[in-house]
């Protein structure tokens, strides 16, 4: 829960520097549903199922994505893209699907 400042706590960023690496939509609904700074606006699944966080320039949501950065599996397993102005790209490349694919087994 974010501090009365609206700043992620030190324990908010200690549980997400250990978040399990297969949980990619439990995270991103927990940012969601209020640890992010405009959570409705910066949070978005976008219609390739993949995730888009924007931090708007707010530092309490630059320290989350540190914190996700300092969980090296996670980040390895979860990160697809960067780009300059505070917007990531996360898709997991542990979803039941990709898991799949990269077995050579159909899904469906």
């Amino acid at each position: 829960m974010p501090d009365r400042n609206d700043y992620p706590t030190e324990e908010d960023l200690a549980k997400l520097r250990d978040w399990p690496m297969q949980d990619i939509d439990g995270l991103m609904a927990r940012l969601r549903d209020g640890l992010w700074h405009w959570g409705d606006w910066g949070v978005v699944q976008n219609a390739s199922g993949e995730w888009e966080l924007h931090t708007g320039g707010w530092s309490g949501n630059e320290d989350i994505i540190g914190a996700l950065m300092e969980n090296a599996m996670w980040w390895v397993l979860n990160w697809k893209q960067s780009s300059r102005g505070g917007h990531y790209l996360f898709v997991s490349t542990l979803a039941p699907d990709a898991l799949a694919a990269s077995a050579g087994i159909e899904s469906g």
